[in-house]
């Protein structure tokens, strides 16, 4: 009873808080778990007249026997492990050299300019890497021509085409990604830089010794979470910058569930295939949570 009155005390007291967050609930709620009740069909035949067939795990079987299937399945693995293998480091150095930026005016420019990319669409951002990259009218092989070199088919070429993703990832979203950790170091004592100072440790010393361990457990989390979403490739990005010449090597689970599913039509081989890469997700976000709680005694929960 007691326990039951300080909560609905704390209720009462954050109130405005929960209906900011209402929204945010609604939304999560309307298109992501009222949606789970459809993936039944991965387990059934669809009937457009009368009920559908259960037919277990049919689709399935017809999914791992495809090589399509394993083409994309891999191709989905190469350009994430890429992606997080590249990417994941930067926001962290980005903050690092933010927070060492003494002019604070000039500091606060700098993150404009570079949270801009974020809030631009992939179409966008695709038309600007095709102009650039583009063989051999693009600006990149225009300055490669007059120095000399040979013009290279970036967008149409298997071995730089991934490349492509990761640096298009790169530039729209590292200094977006970078907001958590420049909050976290925001959030440490000063008293420890002073205390450190003292001591004569210098910038670096104060940066591996202070800053880094202290925002550790959000770099954790964000990893965590990041494995969570693994299995996302980008399908916006790759639907925008796919071509013929490539898709053999950039078809990822995202783009081949769109395919199959709503361009062909087959709506249980598709939603079997999108629940197979969620299943996948959710193991890999347990098991690294699992793995992060033994290692260090963080997790996300």
């Amino acid at each position: 009873m007691k326990d039951r009155k300080v909560w609905k005390k704390r209720l009462y007291k954050d109130r405005f808080l929960y209906m900011m967050l209402a929204p945010v609930l609604a939304f999560f709620f309307i298109w992501h778990y009222i949606p789970m009740w459809g993936a039944r069909i991965a387990f059934q035949d669809i009937r457009y007249i009368g009920d559908n067939v259960w037919v277990g795990f049919k689709h399935f079987r017809l999914l791992f026997s495809s090589p399509v299937f394993t083409r994309v399945f891999f191709n989905t693995i190469i350009i994430s492990a890429m992606k997080i293998g590249f990417f994941f480091p930067l926001p962290i150095l980005l903050a690092f050299m933010i927070n060492e930026v003494r002019s604070r005016p000039f500091r606060k420019a700098l993150q404009s300019v570079i949270y801009i990319p974020h809030f631009l669409s992939w179409v966008v951002i695709s038309g600007i890497f095709i102009s650039l990259l583009s063989s051999p009218g693009g600006a990149v092989n225009q300055v490669i021509l007059f120095f000399g070199g040979k013009p290279v088919p970036f967008m149409t070429s298997s071995s730089h085409i991934r490349w492509v993703f990761v640096a298009s990832e790169i530039w729209r979203s590292i200094g977006w990604d970078s907001i958590l950790y420049i909050a976290a170091i925001n959030s440490i004592a000063l008293e420890l830089y002073d205390a450190a100072t003292v001591d004569g440790a210098s910038r670096f010393q104060q940066a591996l010794r202070i800053t880094l361990p202290s925002i550790m457990p959000t770099v954790i989390t964000v990893f965590i979470l990041n494995l969570g979403f693994f299995m996302n490739a980008g399908f916006d990005q790759v639907f925008n910058m796919m071509n013929d010449a490539v898709i053999n090597h950039v078809d990822i689970i995202d783009t081949y569930v769109y395919r199959i599913g709503l361009q062909k039509g087959n709506f249980s081989l598709g939603t079997a295939a999108g629940l197979f890469k969620g299943v996948i997700g959710l193991f890999l976000i347990l098991s690294t949570d699992r793995i992060s709680r033994k290692i260090s005694g963080e997790g996300v929960w």
